[in-house]
């Protein structure tokens, strides 16, 4: 008979991704993983198999949450640039609560260049981002609040690149004005 787990897997799961924000996936140690999950050592890994399965869990729930969120401001009755402007600030305003940074960006530096797997599922990330971003551009785009010149697909692209240089200079200790600056000429293009 097996044993009832003792813990919630989800709120494991949400500790361990943000030590791995917090730490990248090298630095962030299994004693580390139980210290932020309050777990032992052998319930990580009966529970997830190892650290870098707890990882890509960790991640996948990561990328999940943040398209999700991206999704449903795209997907709202507000203008394109308000649209654009909520999303450039949650870079700007980050929960305090939060790492600095962006847990796919600094995977991407970190992992991707030796790791096929993860590098496939930050870039699979990346599209959907754009995509989600891309979709709503299009709409605005028919609907004239963008100028017949703009590039939908273009203007995505250089959104999410903007989101993830402000993340990489919030995480390096850029402050809020620098992060404004950064985000206002951004604005700029819509």
């Amino acid at each position: 008979m097996a044993r009832p787990r003792t813990f919630e897997e989800d709120h494991a799961l949400e500790a361990a991704m943000r030590a791995f924000w917090n730490a990248g996936y090298e630095a962030t140690s299994t004693q580390d993983l139980c210290a932020a999950t309050g777990l032992g050592r052998s319930s990580i890994y009966n529970t997830f198999v190892g650290k870098r399965e707890l990882f890509v869990k960790a991640l996948r729930r990561y990328t999940g949450q943040r398209n999700a969120r991206l999704a449903e401001v795209m997907e709202s009755d507000l203008p394109i640039r308000e649209k654009v402007r909520t999303v450039l600030w949650w870079a700007v305003d980050a929960d305090p609560a939060d790492p600095p940074g962006c847990l796919v960006v600094n995977t991407a530096v970190e992992l991707g260049p030796r790791d096929g797997e993860i590098a496939e599922l930050v870039r699979r990330d990346g599209e959907r981002r754009v995509e989600i971003m891309r979709a709503a551009l299009e709409r605005a785009h028919a609907r004239g609040e963008l100028a017949p010149d703009k590039d939908p697909l273009a203007l995505a692209r250089f959104v999410s690149a903007t989101v993830g240089g402000l993340r990489v200079s919030a995480r390096g200790g850029a402050d809020r004005s620098a992060l404004e600056s950064i985000a206002n000429v951004a604005l700029g293009a819509f």
